[in-house]
C-alpha cells in the first residue's frame, strides 16, 4: 500500500495492518500511546509486521520525527478491547499516535522536549482538521482501564492542555484522606460511578466500589491527577472529575 501523508511534516512508512472504518465512522478522537519497546526502530518493525495485528496512524520518535503508517481515512489497529462514551469500536472513531518511549518496562524515561513539541504540533493539526473536542484527546489507559497503562503517569498532559490540546484541571486543591475506596457501597459510590461514566469512562453505576471502579479511578488519576495514583477517591480527585465534566459539557 502506498499513500501520501495527511500531515505535511510526516514521512510515510506504510503498515499493512489496517482496514476501512466501520459504519462510515469518522475520527473524532485522538488516542495517545507509548511504544513500550527498546527503540523506535523496533516499534516501527512491529507496527509494520503483517502478523503483529497492530498498527497506528502516526509514530513520533524521540528526536521529533513523525512517520505516518496508516491513512487517516483508514482504521488502524491500536486500541484493542476498549470503550469510551459507550462506544467499543475505538479503532473506527480514533486516530492512534504511538510515541516512542520505553514506558513502564524501562522505568518511565522522560519524554524529550523535542518529541513533545512534535506531538503537540501533530495533535494541533489533527484537532483542527477533524474538529476533535478537547475531552476526546485521551490515553490508551483512559479507554482500557486495567488492561493498558500507557502513555503513563509521567506523560505531560498538562503541557499539551497548555498548548490547547485536550482537557486538564490544574487546581491543586487538597489531597486529604480518601472519601471513597474499595469495598464501600451506597449512593455516594453510585454518584461517583455515574460521573465517571458521564465523562466517558466504562464503568457501571452499581453503588459498589469494586475492582472495576478502582481501576477506572486509577486511570483517571494517571491522566488528570498524577501526583497520587492509588485508585481511591479523595477530595482532589472528586473535585477535578467534577470540574472536568463541567468543561467537557461546556
Amino acid at each position: 500500500m502506498s499513500f501520501s501523508a495527511d500531515y505535511r511534516d510526516a514521512r510515510v512508512r506504510a503498515s499493512p495492518n489496517c482496514g476501512p472504518r466501520r459504519n462510515a465512522m469518522r475520527p473524532d478522537m485522538l488516542l495517545l500511546h507509548y511504544t513500550g519497546m527498546t527503540s523506535g526502530e523496533e516499534a516501527e518493525a512491529r507496527l509494520c509486521h503483517p502478523q503483529s495485528d497492530v498498527s497506528c496512524h502516526y509514530i513520533v520518535h524521540e528526536d521529533g520525527a513523525v512517520l505516518q503508517m496508516v491513512p487517516e481515512a483508514m482504521r488502524a489497529w491500536h486500541a484493542g478491547d476498549s470503550c469510551w462514551e459507550g462506544e467499543r469500536d475505538i479503532n473506527s472513531r480514533s486516530i492512534g499516535i504511538e510515541i516512542v518511549n520505553g514506558g513502564h518496562p524501562a522505568n518511565l524515561p522522560p519524554y524529550p522536549v523535542r518529541q513533545i513539541d512534535a506531538v503537540i504540533a501533530l495533535c494541533r493539526d489533527l484537532v483542527e482538521r477533524h474538529n476533535i473536542r478537547p475531552n476526546h484527546v485521551l490515553g490508551h489507559s483512559d479507554v482500557a482501564p486495567g488492561r493498558k497503562i500507557d502513555p503513563g503517569e509521567h506523560f505531560p498532559w498538562k503541557t499539551l492542555a497548555g498548548a490547547g490540546i485536550g482537557l486538564y484541571d490544574d487546581d491543586r486543591g487538597t489531597v486529604g484522606p480518601p472519601l471513597l475506596g474499595p469495598g464501600e457501597r451506597g449512593q455516594p459510590v453510585e454518584a461517583l460511578q455515574a460521573l465517571l461514566s458521564l465523562y466517558g469512562y466504562d464503568v457501571a453505576a452499581t453503588g459498589e466500589y469494586d475492582e472495576r471502579t478502582r481501576l477506572v479511578v486509577e486511570s483517571f488519576q494517571m491522566h488528570y491527577r498524577q501526583g497520587c495514583i492509588d485508585g481511591r477517591t479523595d477530595r482532589q480527585t472528586l473535585d477535578r472529575l467534577y470540574r472536568l465534566s463541567q468543561k467537557a459539557r461546556a
